[in-house]
């Protein structure tokens, strides 16, 4: 990609209305731009990046054989009222609007009813389970205070997958590969070491739920760690027969800030025997499948990336989900041989197959590419430039050494 014809430009200035590190260097990186409180649009450069992770969740989530698949936003209330989640009561950030007859539908904030709807058309014995499918979709909920930049908004990307199994047997192994996957996940996104299971409350589907939080230090909730067994567990749950049942000494725990980048939820028979959601079993008697919920918001795994990988110059991209391999940097293309060979670079990185962004700008300063350049925050930097000759500069984003190399041996370092 030329950066001179790149929708979504670099700037000086931070966001006033922004307090987060997400979204202050996301915004003045040209990665995204806020719409409304709690809306972002994602320009290229940033939709590349919530793609990647994207990709990254759903080849885990094929892997423990989930299926994917795409349900409607727009909510039929006659669905939810059979659980009495059509309420405001019980969902109180429901966005609710009309259709032009009058009657009233809703905008999805979860999928649990509506799937399970669907589902009762494809199960009815049990040799149709078990089933896992998941989908990538929008939600909206009407939060009363949208905050921390990427990491709380009223629409956006989710990632929930849905099991359906004979019994509880087989919900529990299946969520046991559900946790395994997860933490996968986040090895590739780059904040696995900073990741840790965390106990919650199971509300009215079992003792427990799971969170997947990362430690971090403008986190908006506060769990407490216990790093050697590399446990987290929720205030909501910190009581004394807790810690015995997890084998956990209170002195042992670190009170710590950290981001919720998913969870995972054992919903039993509560959504699928209101429904109807049956199957017949070996002995031809009726029960409700039993069922589970496991989401990630891809949004929220990228704002807190964004949060524990940064300097004072700006983003420093994990290589798995940097928007760009390469972050090509023309200087003196003013010179017709410097352009030439530029360009003949970026030609051949792509011929390699290797991402690059090309800073083809002319007539900006080397200091100005250089500082777009930290601020985007792509790993690898090259330089081409009068000085460089017949060579190239290299340098990785988070190291302050530089060195001169020829074509081939860039290309076997970036291989």
């Amino acid at each position: 990609m030329l950066y001179s014809i790149l929708l979504g430009k670099t700037t000086k200035q931070t966001p006033k209305d922004e307090t987060s590190i997400n979204a202050q260097l996301l915004i003045r990186g040209g990665f995204v731009q806020k719409e409304m409180a709690g809306v972002y649009a994602f320009l290229p450069l940033g939709y590349r990046i919530l793609q990647k992770v994207v990709q990254i969740i759903r080849e885990e989530m094929n892997a423990i054989d989930g299926q994917e698949l795409h349900l409607g936003a727009l909510q039929d209330p006659d669905v939810w009222a059979k659980t009495d989640r059509w309420s405001d009561e019980v969902i109180d950030v429901w966005f609710k609007t009309k259709l032009q007859s009058g009657t009233e539908i809703g905008l999805a904030t979860t999928h649990e009813e509506p799937l399970s709807q669907i589902m009762t058309n494809y199960v009815q014995s049990y040799r149709d389970l078990p089933m896992y499918v998941y989908q990538f979709q929008t939600k909206f909920r009407n939060e009363l205070r949208a905050r921390s930049g990427l990491l709380r908004t009223r629409e956006f990307l989710m990632k929930d997958l849905y099991s359906f199994n004979k019994d509880q047997k087989g919900l529990d192994d299946y969520y046991e590969k559900a946790i395994k996957a997860y933490h996968k996940v986040f090895d590739r996104v780059g904040i696995g070491d900073q990741t840790y299971t965390t106990f919650a409350s199971g509300g009215p589907f079992s003792k427990f739920s799971h969170e997947f939080q990362t430690v971090c230090e403008n986190g908006e909730d506060v769990i407490y760690l216990d790093e050697g067994k590399k446990i987290g567990i929720n205030k909501e749950v910190l009581t004394d027969d807790v810690l015995e049942e997890l084998g956990i000494n209170k002195d042992d725990l670190k009170e710590v800030n950290a981001s919720e980048v998913g969870n995972i939820f054992k919903l039993g028979t509560k959504y699928s025997a209101p429904l109807g959601l049956m199957y017949t079993d070996e002995n031809g008697e009726s029960k409700p499948v039993v069922m589970g919920s496991y989401g990630i918001g891809p949004a929220r795994v990228m704002a807190t990336v964004v949060e524990l990988f940064n300097d004072e110059n700006g983003i420093i991209w994990p290589e798995s989900i940097s928007p760009y391999k390469v972050h090509l940097v023309g200087l003196n293309l003013e010179d017709k041989d410097v352009k030439d060979k530029a360009t003949k670079l970026y030609q051949k990185l792509q011929d390699e197959n290797v991402e690059v962004l090309f800073d083809d700008r002319e007539k900006v300063t080397s200091g100005e590419k250089f500082a777009d350049a930290d601020l985007i925050g792509i790993p690898h930097r090259i330089v081409v430039s009068k000085q460089t000759e017949d060579k190239v500069e290299y340098k990785k984003r988070d190291q302050n050494k530089a060195s001169l190399l020829s074509v081939e041996e860039l290309l076997e370092k970036l291989s």
